[in-house]
């Protein structure tokens, strides 16, 4: 079974890419983790959980969904995660996790997408969006041949560095940076309700045809990245700058 949780569209792209290699239909966690659904997940002989980083490590909210004992004790688990970078040391506290969950930890993979965290570092054209796609089409294909062979994904070395950007990095960055106070609609705003709909969190409401943060935002950027009208902005650093998304 392949779980994804995604923003502005790239890992639910990965999670389709991966689901054509082993023959599976992707499950969105978009849903589940707004409703607070912890409904066990049916036994499958294999799970793959798709999802951004954040922060050089699994988003908190899929970590604690997971956490919730969702996946049956047992069950082998590859982690494919899209990044604009790398994953930094992610694969430790992914193994981690499948020790405390009873879980079999078969490797990650960070496979790089084009960047979509507006909020903080440069978003590509469409044009160069697209050719960062291409690039990664061949990595993901490799991947899923793997997953679908039941193969291990490679180690990849984890130096000092990647151990900080996910430790202490990581703790910083969603104690000072993980806000949603920035965020705010512009005039060109038309009350369509897209950017609550989207929200996994349901962080977002409508009041007076406007959309109002509620601060439990995780940064996936889908309001901003999705809105129709680009009518979305964080504070003055988005202005004129493109949205990324793919679809």
């Amino acid at each position: 079974m392949i779980l994804y949780f995604s923003g502005t569209g790239n890992s639910r792209y990965a999670a389709e890419r991966i689901g054509a290699q082993t023959g599976e239909t992707p499950v969105s966690l978009n849903d589940r983790i707004r409703a607070g659904d912890l409904t066990p997940l049916p036994a499958a002989p294999s799970f793959v959980i798709v999802a951004p980083t954040y922060a050089w490590r699994l988003p908190r909210p899929v970590e604690r969904h997971l956490r919730a004992g969702v996946l049956p004790r047992g069950a082998a688990v590859w982690f494919v995660l899209t990044c604009g970078d790398g994953a930094g040391a992610a694969a430790l506290y992914c193994r981690r996790l499948c020790a405390d969950l009873g879980l079999r930890f078969f490797g990650l993979r960070a496979v790089v997408m084009p960047e979509n965290y507006l909020a903080l570092f440069p978003v590509p054209t469409e044009a160069e969006g697209r050719a960062a796609v291409r690039r990664a089409d061949p990595v993901l294909a490799e991947t899923g041949a793997r997953i679908a062979a039941g193969q291990p994904l490679p180690d990849t070395p984890v130096t000092w560095k990647d151990r900080l950007c996910s430790g202490p990095v990581n703790a910083l960055f969603y104690r000072f940076v993980i806000r949603d106070r920035a965020f705010f609609a512009t005039d060109a705003c038309t009350g369509c309700g897209a950017c609550a709909a989207r929200c996994p969190l349901g962080d977002i409401r409508m009041e007076d045809g406007r959309p109002r943060w509620g601060g439990h935002c995780t940064h996936c950027m889908a309001c901003i990245a999705r809105c129709p009208q680009a009518a979305i902005e964080y504070g003055k650093r988005t202005a004129g700058r493109p949205r990324w998304h793919l679809d």
